[in-house]
């Protein structure tokens, strides 16, 4: 991106950070997908443990809205059915099921165990370089994001800029009563790992129910520094020598 596009897309963000910083996550959401200056957005999700109240949001403005959703190849069965179940009780009508390049994951993963040596890579052919491909032609996306999450998104902002994308955090400020408030007020469908514990849930062979007390991403890459699988480093992806941009 040209540095003036980029330095519009920037002050865009914060003007928007400074205009809507005490609004609801609603009207965050309905500016994201209605606001023609903003240009095209879609939402990536993972459909996980509290994925359905943004999910909700978001069908209340524009069912029609793009989805897209990481096919990592590795998700639980749980997952999977969920999908499909939440997309149907929405009537979200464009869930893109977005998967790894098989020529990727033939070369570095053909026998599904990478997870266990080199979780970067694995996170860049399974998640980061599928989901970069699908933004293309998007002008910005709406992410799930929390400050509860910890770590580097403690401080998040509503409106980010990441590479040449207008990022949005509609939940940002959210917590996790608010989160079970929301989906017990519009009685939404529940992730079927939850009530086994699990608070954030991403790939089956890398995720672990947590404790009671514990942070809500501690059963992600569990005994490992690993925190994040690459799709949010603000444009500073990581990618595998040979699984290169396409």
């Amino acid at each position: 991106m040209p540095l003036d596009a980029h330095a519009l897309l920037t002050a865009r963000a914060a003007q928007l950070n400074a205009d809507l910083a005490e609004a609801p996550a609603a009207r965050i959401v309905e500016t994201a997908l209605r606001n023609a200056a903003l240009g095209e957005i879609a939402m990536v999700s993972s459909f996980g443990a509290d994925s359905v109240v943004l999910l909700h949001l978001v069908a209340q403005v524009s069912p029609d809205t793009p989805v897209l959703f990481l096919e990592t190849g590795m998700l639980f069965a749980e997952t999977l059915a969920y999908q499909q179940e939440v997309a149907e009780a929405l009537g979200l009508t464009d869930v893109r099921v977005i998967q790894p390049d098989p020529a990727d994951t033939f070369l570095h993963d053909a026998e599904g165990v990478l997870h266990q040596t080199d979780t970067d890579t694995c996170c860049a052919i399974r998640k980061v370089k599928p989901l970069e491909l699908a933004l293309q032609g998007f002008d910005g996306w709406i992410t799930g994001r929390k400050r509860i999450h910890g770590g580097d998104r403690a401080d998040l902002k509503m409106f980010e800029v990441d590479g040449n994308h207008l990022k949005v955090n509609p939940l940002a400020a959210w917590t996790g009563t608010d989160l079970s408030a929301y989906m017990d007020a519009h009685d939404l469908p529940r992730h079927p790992l939850v009530a086994k514990g699990f608070s954030s849930i991403g790939c089956a062979p890398c995720t672990t129910s947590t404790l009671p007390g514990e942070d809500p991403r501690a059963g992600r890459w569990r005994a490992s520094e690993k925190t994040e699988c690459g799709i949010h480093f603000d444009g500073a992806r990581i990618w595998p020598a040979n699984a290169v941009k396409s």
